[in-house]
């Protein structure tokens, strides 16, 4: 029997509206054991988002301490609002021999490699840039100042693609699902 191998981080990162939510959403259904991070965010929660679930939903200044403390692996600021990945629970499960995945946004993925130069960062991009402005658009929750601004970012994110690892075209949920967990060595 082989000796296991410490699990990598494995970082997913892509413009907004390219569908990083609803592939790790499918990877988690057919594999639980995926350990996913959840940011803490000064954002309201959307309807249907729990508290410790979807996010840690706190106050600006309960996140000012995060930053002092160093308890955060990365954060940023997007549309107004900052997000980032509390550091501790990240390298506890990793310690542990759990795969773990982040879910986050290209500046976030930029502070993850520096800290941490062994993880692996993955680019899920979109079928087509046509594709990624129906999606945005399509969501209908946020105002059109909000859309120019996250299509503005999704500009800026595409360009940045060749920084990563590996890049996996959002074609089909189940087919990127299976090939991050294969990138994971989960499967």
């Amino acid at each position: 029997m082989a000796a296991e191998v410490r699990p990598r981080l494995t970082v997913l990162s892509g413009p907004s509206g390219v569908g990083k939510s609803t592939v790790v959403a499918h990877m988690r259904k057919v594999h639980p054991e995926v350990w996913l991070s959840v940011s803490a965010t000064t954002r309201k929660p959307r309807p249907g988002e729990k508290h410790g679930v979807h996010y840690f939903f706190v106050a600006d200044d309960e996140f000012d301490k995060l930053i002092a403390n160093g308890e955060l692996l990365e954060w940023a600021e997007f549309a107004g609002n900052r997000y980032g990945t509390p550091r501790g629970a990240v390298l506890d499960r990793l310690d542990a021999g759990e795969p773990v995945l982040l879910e986050i946004d290209l500046q976030g993925a930029r502070q993850v490699k520096d800290s941490m130069p062994e993880s692996q960062l993955v680019f899920l991009a979109p079928p087509s840039w046509e594709e990624l402005v129906r999606r945005l658009t399509g969501r209908g929750t946020e105002s059109p100042e909000v859309i120019e601004r996250r299509l503005d970012a999704a500009k800026v994110e595409l360009a940045a693609e060749s920084e990563f690892d590996t890049t996996l075209v959002n074609t089909s949920v189940e087919d990127v699902a299976r090939e991050l967990l294969t990138l994971m060595h989960v499967v």
